[in-house]
């Protein structure tokens, strides 16, 4: 089950580009859905100037600009991304650990971090971390 997730709008930080209708500049991250672009599966309306999908959920349809991969995070609960639990490969962190970073906000990129860096050492405790890290990031 995912974290709370407050009731902070997700794109407040001024660094994403979102549209000036954009459910994600009045919604936390995980109560509206991500679509990759406009379909009648997120139909346009033109009383609110939104989209929602068939059961009412809000819709952003620029998942490049809101930082978060298309995804029915509201309709099916999912997690975000950076609620994703880590996973136990270290070949896979890299992976995990940019897509988590790309999408969260900075008060939770401390802890992807430190979940990366444990899942490494434990695996390899010669492991040059760090250089995983950079090019996780790179």
């Amino acid at each position: 089950m995912p974290e709370d997730r407050g009731a902070s709008p997700f794109s407040t930080d001024g660094e994403r580009p979102v549209c000036g209708i954009c459910p994600s500049l009045r919604l936390p991250g995980g109560a509206f859905d991500v679509h990759e672009r406009p379909t009648r599966a997120s139909a346009f309306d033109p009383e609110t100037g939104n989209r929602f999908t068939a059961g009412g959920v809000p819709v952003c349809v620029h998942p490049e600009r809101v930082g978060l991969p298309a995804a029915a995070y509201a309709t099916e609960q999912l997690p975000l991304p950076w609620e994703v639990p880590p996973p136990a490969d270290p070949d896979e962190v890299v992976v995990w650990v940019r897509e988590a970073l790309t999408a969260a906000p900075p008060d939770v990129c401390d802890g992807v971090i430190d979940q990366a860096m444990s899942i490494l050492r434990a695996s390899d405790p010669a492991m040059d971390v760090t250089a995983v890290l950079r090019a996780a990031l790179n």
